[in-house]
């Protein structure tokens, strides 16, 4: 099943910014807006997040799925991510840890609920707040087939395409 490919950020005031890239993120409720991110113990990013309870959600375009895939394959344990991949963290409005300044859409987030599920952990974490580059929103939706994202399945990156219908476009009468 295609899901997206995110660069998860994440850090306080005393450990320094580091990026996980993950596929295992997605919607979980609307109202609170509430997400899931499931992250391996063994990575390096999981002790920041178990330590402080942050992460920001930064959706990539294609812009930047070279650097996406880069920060999936090394350890923050070794390398700077940001530098190594060419990324600039910057402000987040709510929490310690910095945004991706190249990524179009930033979720920040603070863990609600932590779930241990065999391989990986899973956490909720409730949305505090949102950052979308202004030239993809239109009467503040955003206009995702010119952002120019892209999906992760079997081990490959996919293009996301061209908008095919609206909710109930399947019902809806002619006119």
């Amino acid at each position: 099943m295609p899901v997206p490919a995110v660069m998860v950020s994440c850090s306080d005031k005393d450990i320094k910014p580091n990026i996980i890239t993950l596929a295992w993120v997605g919607t979980v409720c609307s109202e609170p807006p509430i997400l899931s991110v499931s992250i391996r113990p063994s990575r390096h990013s999981f002790g920041i997040i178990e330590k402080t309870g942050e992460l920001v959600v930064n959706v990539p375009s294609l812009k930047q799925a070279k650097a996406t895939d880069l920060c999936g394959v090394i350890s923050g344990r070794d390398k700077d991510k940001f530098k190594e991949a060419g990324l600039t963290p910057a402000p987040a409005i709510k929490l310690q840890c910095p945004i991706i300044a190249e990524c179009p859409i930033n979720i920040e987030c603070k863990v609600i609920k932590r779930i241990e599920l065999g391989t990986h952990v899973m956490y909720l974490a409730e949305v505090v707040a949102v950052q979308v580059t202004t030239s993809l929103l239109r009467k503040n939706k955003l206009e995702i087939e010119k952002a120019g994202l892209f999906a992760y399945a079997h081990g490959n990156y996919h293009e996301l395409g061209r908008l095919i219908g609206h909710f109930g476009f399947s019902v809806r009468k002619k006119k």
